[in-house]
C-alpha cells in the first residue's frame, strides 16, 4: 500500500522545481545509452558512475532468475559480473515520456535480455540511479497467445471428425492427469491458485489445480456471514479478468466467490475440485513428483515435474491450547471455523480472542446477531479507518482517479513493486502522519475506550505490518465504533485459563462466556509441507513470509524480499505462491515464467538462491 513519490518527498529531499518532461527523458536516455555500454563492456568503473551510493536494484526474474534486491554499487556489480554472460541486457528504450526534471527524473524502460521482454522502472536522483526495478514480462518465442498472436479457434477446412471446442476439452479433461501427466501441480484452488493457473494455461504448461472444496470460491463461501473485501476493487482484480466497473468497491465474500467459480470456466482451467492432497514425495530417480490425491474417493496418483502449493497467505491456524479449555460449556472455536450462522445469538455471551481484522468482523457479525460481545486485546493493533486507506494509502495507484491518469492496474503494481523494502518505511510513514492527523478525534475515541493502538514499531503503519508478519493490524469498515460506543465491551490482558462458564485473565478476572472464539492468527505456510510432503521438507523451505526486518514476529538477518514466495526455494522443483489478491495477481506473473522457462528447459541460473534461517 504505497503512494508515488518524487525524490522531494521522499527522505532527505525537497524541491520546488516544475517538471520538465523534455528535459527527463533527455537525461534518461543519456543515462541509458551510458548504461548500456557499460554492461556491454562488463565496464564496472563506469557503471559505479551511474548509481548514486544509495542505490537500489530490485529484480523480478529478468537477471536473477530470483525475486532478489541489491543494495549499494557492490551488491549490483556482483549480481552483473555472476549474471551478464547469460543474460545479455539489451535495446534498453524509454517506454513514454519520463517524468521530474534533467537531475531528478523517474521513467518507464522497455530492454530485452536473451530470454525475453523486460519492463523496467527508474529514478534517477542527481543524474545517477536511485532505484531501479527490472522485470521479466515474456520469454521469446513463447509469448502468450493474445492479440494479435490469438488462435483462430476454429480450422475453416471441412473434414470429417472434426472435433467442436467441448468436445477437445472434454478430452483434455479426460486425459490429463492420467494418460498425460501435468507438468504443474498447484495444491490450492483459491484466488492465488487460480490465478497462477490461468497464467500458465496462457504459456502453454498443462496444469492442474487441485481444490479439497467442492466448488472453486467455497473458500471465499465459507467464511462468517459479514465478511466483505477490506481492500478496494481497484487493488483487487484477478489477471486477465478485471472485475466489471459497476462491481461495489467492497465486494460481498459469496460474490466473490461466484466470480472465481466463473473465473475457472471463462479461463477453462483444469480444475479438480473435492480432491484432497494426501501426501508428496520427490523422486531422484525421474525427476518428477509422486503425489497421491484424494478425487471425491478416488485415490489419484500425479506426477508432476514442478509442485506448487498456494493454500493462502497463512499456514494452519493458530489455536492457543488454555488451561481447562476440555471442560468450556460452551461452543469454542477457531476464527477460521466460524460462519456465523443463522442461529439466534440474543442476549449470548460471546467472547473474541484477539483484535484484529477476523476479530473485528466476527465481533461485529456476533452483536449483530444479538449477542453480548467482549473482545480481549492481548497487544496493540494498527487501525486503519476504510476511507482514510483508500484515499491516503492507494488512491495514487488503484482508483477511479489512477485510472484517469493513466496509472493502469499494471502500472500500479510496477510501482508498488519499485519500491524497495528497505526504503519503504520510510515512503509509508508521511502517509501514516497524515492519517493520525486526519482522524485524530477517531482514535482519541477509541484510545478512551481503552483500545490500545499502535502504528507499527517504527511508524510505518498497515501495510508494512502486513509484510513482516502478516498480522497486527484492522482496516476499520464499522466495528470500532461499536467499541467506542461500549457496544462491544473490552478487555485489554492476557487469558491464563478457560473455566466452564468462561475465561480468566490475567488469573483474576472472569468474563462469562457461552460463545468463544480464537481469532488468534495463523502459523507460517510451510507447516503444511511438514504434513503433506515430511518435516524435513518443511524445514529446508523454512519459514515463509516476512523479510528480516528484525522486528515483532519478523526475525533478522535481513533478506530484502518475501521468505520463498514466488521464487525457488531450497527445495528444487518445490514453490510457495500467496498473498492478498493483489500480491497474487502480480507475482504468479513472475512464478509463471520462472515454470515457464524450465518447461522448455532454459538455462535459468538462479542468483543467489534464498537460505533457509527459520524453522517453522
Amino acid at each position: 500500500m504505497t503512494q508515488t513519490h518524487d525524490r522531494a518527498t521522499d527522505p532527505g529531499e525537497s524541491s520546488a522545481v516544475s517538471d520538465d518532461p523534455q528535459a527527463a527523458s533527455s537525461a534518461v536516455e543519456m543515462w541509458l545509452a551510458a548504461f548500456d555500454r557499460a554492461l556491454r563492456a562488463h565496464d564496472e568503473d563506469a557503471l559505479r558512475e551511474l548509481f548514486a551510493e544509495d542505490c537500489y536494484w530490485r529484480d523480478f526474474v529478468a537477471f536473477t532468475w530470483n525475486l532478489k534486491t541489491l543494495e549499494g554499487i557492490d551488491e549490483i556489480a556482483a549480481m552483473l559480473q555472476a549474471q551478464l554472460p547469460t543474460v545479455d541486457p539489451h535495446d534498453w528504450q524509454l517506454a513514454e515520456p519520463a517524468s521530474g526534471t534533467a537531475e531528478n527524473a523517474e521513467a518507464w524502460l522497455n530492454f530485452m535480455t536473451a530470454a525475453g521482454r523486460g519492463w523496467a522502472h527508474l529514478r534517477l536522483v542527481d543524474g545517477r540511479c536511485w532505484t531501479l526495478l527490472t522485470t521479466l514480462q515474456e520469454l521469446t518465442g513463447h509469448e502468450e497467445k493474445k492479440g494479435p498472436r490469438r488462435e483462430l479457434g476454429v480450422t475453416h477446412e471441412i473434414t470429417r471428425g472434426r472435433k467442436t471446442w467441448k468436445e477437445s476439452r472434454a478430452e483434455r479433461d479426460a486425459r490429463l492427469g492420467f494418460d498425460e501427466q501435468p507438468y504443474v501441480l498447484i495444491i490450492g484452488g483459491g484466488q492465488g491458485g487460480i490465478g497462477l493457473a490461468a497464467r500458465l494455461r496462457r504459456l502453454g504448461v498443462p496444469t492442474i489445480v487441485v481444490e479439497k472444496n467442492e466448488r472453486a470460491g467455497d473458500s471465499w463461501r465459507k467464511r462468517y456471514k459479514s465478511l466483505h473485501l477490506h481492500d478496494p476493487v481497484w487493488y483487487d482484480h484477478m489477471p486477465y479478468l478485471p472485475f466489471p466497473d459497476d462491481w461495489p468497491i467492497f465486494p460481498s465474500k459469496d460474490k466473490m466467490g461466484d466470480w472465481l467459480e466463473h473465473y475457472v470456466d471463462i479461463m477453462e482451467l483444469d480444475y479438480w475440485a473435492g480432491t484432497r492432497c494426501l501426501g508428496a514425495q520427490f523422486d531422484q530417480g525421474t525427476g518428477t513428483w509422486t503425489v497421491r490425491v484424494d478425487r471425491r474417493g478416488e485415490e489419484v496418483v500425479l506426477h508432476p515435474t514442478q509442485l506448487v502449493f498456494a493454500l493462502g497467505v497463512s499456514g494452519y491456524p493458530n489455536t492457543p491450547r488454555f488451561e481447562g479449555a476440555d471442560d468450556f460449556a460452551g461452543w469454542q472455536g477457531h476464527s477460521s471455523e466460524f460462519t456465523g450462522g443463522e442461529e439466534d445469538l440474543e442476549g449470548r455471551r460471546a467472547v473474541v480472542i484477539g483484535s484484529n481484522n477476523s476479530a473485528h468482523d466476527i465481533a461485529a457479525t456476533l452483536w449483530e446477531k444479538g449477542a453480548e460481545v467482549t473482545m480481549i486485546q492481548r497487544s496493540s493493533t494498527h487501525i486503519s479507518r476504510s476511507d482514510s486507506l483508500r484515499e491516503l494509502a492507494l488512491g495514487a495507484l488503484y482508483s477511479e482517479e489512477a485510472l484517469e491518469n493513466g496509472v493502469t492496474t499494471e502500472k500500479a503494481d510496477m510501482l508498488f513493486a519499485s519500491w524497495p523494502y528497505r526504503l519503504l518505511p520510510a515512503a509509508q510513514i508521511p502517509v501514516y502522519e497524515q492519517m493520525a492527523e486526519r482522524d485524530a478525534d477517531f482514535y482519541r475515541a477509541l484510545t478512551d475506550a481503552g483500545f490500545e493502538l499502535d502504528f507499527g514499531e517504527d511508524g510505518s503503519g498497515l501495510f508494512l505490518k502486513y509484510l513482516r508478519r502478516g498480522s497486527g493490524y484492522y482496516i476499520d469498515v464499522g466495528a470500532s465504533q461499536l467499541i467506542i460506543d461500549g457496544r462491544i465491551q473490552l478487555e485489554r490482558g492476557q487469558v491464563t485459563k478457560v473455566v466452564p462458564e468462561g475465561v480468566v485473565i490475567d488469573g483474576d478476572r472472569l468474563v462469562p462466556v457461552d460463545l468463544l472464539v480464537y481469532a488468534t492468527g495463523y502459523g507460517s505456510m510451510n507447516a503444511w509441507l511438514a504434513d503433506l510432503v515430511s518435516p524435513e521438507v518443511a524445514d529446508a523451505v523454512g519459514k515463509c513470509w516476512g523479510y528480516g526486518s528484525d522486528t515483532t514476529r519478523d526475525p533478522g538477518p535481513w533478506e530484502g524480499e518475501l521468505r520463498n514466495m514466488w521464487k525457488p526455494t531450497a527445495v528444487p522443483q518445490l514453490w510457495i505462491h500467496g498473498g492478498n489478491l493483489h500480491q497474487s495477481r502480480h507475482y504468479s506473473k513472475y512464478l509463471a515464467l520462472q515454470l515457464k522457462a524450465r518447461e522448455l528447459g532454459m538455462d535459468t541460473p538462479v542468483y543467489q538462491l534464498q537460505e533457509s534461517h527459520h524453522v517453522r
